[in-house]
């Protein structure tokens, strides 16, 4: 066995309600790991509830780097979190810890591993004209504009799907060329790392269902609707701002602006998390490399600690061969 050329990076991914805190503090208390979050909603400041952010028992045991980043008006770019993942992977492992990195965001994973394409960075006043075609004419009408210069991006989105149309087109917008030929240039990849990865998957979906169901359940007893109205008293929200669109908030602020009762924030939160479930699970399945756990399993923390101890310790004996 050749040593490996990079030292150890752990990546837990899983979908949501599927215990990566859990088990990912279990390895952090143990090894000599520290956590990097791999969640695009972590990273905002004061959303705590819906989130599921770790509580401070949970981060003053086990440190999470990557978390309240940012304000809730605020934007974050999986091109931002790989510039910051790699600069903490480099610290830890300066320490001499294992990089340690935990999420369900699978496209941060992605990015991380697989580097990013050369695209553009948003641009507000093209945005601006967009938006405002869409307020004009619906985005339908925008979903065709793009299917003219973009046919095969417009064919994998939904004629309501506002946020990627508006960024697909977008790019053409600025470059003058369409989002799949610029999706087509090689990538450049630097990811100096031999990563141990690690799935966390139901081996009961309607188990991890009613997981879901009893977590949302919690959120609202914890008081997301007052959390949330905090969060619009204390910051100049909109509802289409990033951090407005995560599972749980989406529903709550229709709540909150009279739209839908409780009843029916708590029927759709639920249905809401399990479609995000469902989409990262898709990807999951879709992963090479994977060595998968049944996150149901009461010793997954055990079998996933033994598993990584393995791992490591062949790392070792083919370092010193």
């Amino acid at each position: 066995m050749a040593p490996p050329a990079h030292p150890p990076a752990i990546l837990l991914m899983g979908p949501t309600a599927s215990g990566k805190t859990a088990v990912a503090t279990r390895l952090a208390t143990t090894l000599p790991c520290e956590i990097i979050s791999v969640d695009s909603a972590l990273v905002y400041k004061d959303m705590d509830i819906g989130t599921a952010k770790p509580d401070a028992g949970t981060l003053q045991r086990a440190p999470h780097h990557l978390i309240n980043l940012i304000e809730p008006h605020e934007s974050y770019s999986a091109a931002r979190f790989r510039d910051d993942a790699l600069t903490a992977m480099r610290e830890i492992t300066e320490r001499g810890n294992i990089p340690l990195l935990v999420g369900g965001t699978m496209l941060y994973f992605k990015a991380l591993v697989e580097g990013l394409n050369d695209l553009p960075e948003a641009d507000s006043t093209i945005r601006l004209i967009i938006e405002t075609m869409a307020e004009e004419d619906g985005w339908p009408a925008v979903h065709e504009k793009l299917r003219k210069v973009d046919p095969e991006t417009a064919a994998r989105l939904e004629p309501g799907d506002a946020q990627r149309i508006q960024r697909a087109l977008e790019i053409y917008y600025i470059t003058g060329k369409s989002m799949t030929d610029l999706l087509k240039k090689p990538k450049y990849v630097y990811f100096p790392y031999t990563p141990i990865r690690i799935a966390l998957l139901p081996g009961d979906r309607a188990a991890l269902h009613e997981r879901i169901a009893r977590r949302f359940g919690a959120m609202l007893d914890a008081g997301l609707v007052a959390e949330l109205r905090r969060l619009r008293e204390d910051y100049a929200l909109e509802p289409d701002m990033p951090a407005m669109r995560c599972v749980g908030y989406r529903q709550a602020w229709d709540h909150l602006i009279g739209k839908i009762s409780l009843d029916e924030l708590r029927e759709q939160g639920i249905a809401a998390t399990r479609q995000l479930a469902k989409r990262q699970l898709t990807w999951l399945r879709a992963t090479e490399g994977l060595t998968e756990f049944d996150c149901l399993a009461d010793n997954v923390g055990d079998l996933v600690l033994e598993y990584i101890r393995q791992e490591l310790e062949a790392m070792m004996i083919a370092g010193e061969s």
